[in-house]
């Protein structure tokens, strides 16, 4: 069982919480969310994707060929391709 990895999914339940349900979309740096058109939607579509990882980083805590090296990496990438949808499709 991996520490880092549940403490990370807190954080990112925490983060999805925030984000998708509170709808804190200040919370989101480097989204440009003053440009965006739909703010629930940005919301909702972070907020989702954050939720997700959080599962996926609780799930590999605690399988074993799930890897602290592998999953950050997919999350960082992840949220740079969540970032450039967002800044290039949304946007009014």
């Amino acid at each position: 069982m991996n520490s880092t990895l549940i403490i990370t999914a807190v954080i990112l339940f925490f983060m999805a919480y925030l984000i998708g349900v509170k709808k804190q979309t200040w919370l989101l740096t480097g989204f440009n969310q003053q440009r965006v058109s739909n703010q629930d939607k940005l919301a909702r579509l972070v907020g989702s994707y954050t939720f997700i990882m959080g599962v996926v980083m609780l799930a590999g805590a605690f399988i074993r060929q799930l890897e602290t090296e592998v999953l950050f990496p997919v999350l960082v990438i992840g949220y740079v391709v969540l970032l450039g949808y967002v800044n290039t499709r949304m946007v009014k």
